[in-house]
């Protein structure tokens, strides 16, 4: 507690949640990645905008260090958690027809854990 009876939140606290938002945010890159680089892409206007939406999402926040101010970033996350979700979405609708291999199948339950993850996070309190 401070002089004035107010909790103290040390800088670390503070950075928590845009710190664990940006480990979340590995697992996006990498499906992202892969998704980018699928000979799928190639045809696929759907894939490719989902890998752009993916894309504008963590391009947004930027990465976490300790000079982020954590409740700007958690606002552009929170302004930007719809385009993630719909991105999510769509990509799980198109899914089947891009491709029923494993790793697009496993793409898309590792973005949808990822993803959720993220909300939660956006939506909690601090």
């Amino acid at each position: 507690m401070s002089s004035d009876d107010q909790p103290t939140t040390s800088a670390a606290d503070a950075l928590s949640i845009p710190r664990a938002i940006d480990n979340e945010l590995t697992h996006v890159w990498m499906i992202r990645t892969f998704l980018k680089h699928a000979d799928e892409a190639e045809e696929d206007e759907d894939l490719r905008e989902v890998v752009r939406d993916l894309y504008d999402f963590i391009l947004a926040v930027g990465p976490v260090n300790d000079e982020i101010d954590p409740k700007l970033y958690k606002k552009m996350a929170k302004k930007k958690l719809k385009r993630l979700r719909g991105a999510t979405e769509l990509y799980e609708a198109i899914q089947p027809e891009v491709s029923g291999h494993t790793n697009f199948v496993m793409a898309a339950r590792s973005l949808r854990l990822a993803v959720d993850r993220i909300a939660a996070l956006v939506q909690s309190p601090g």
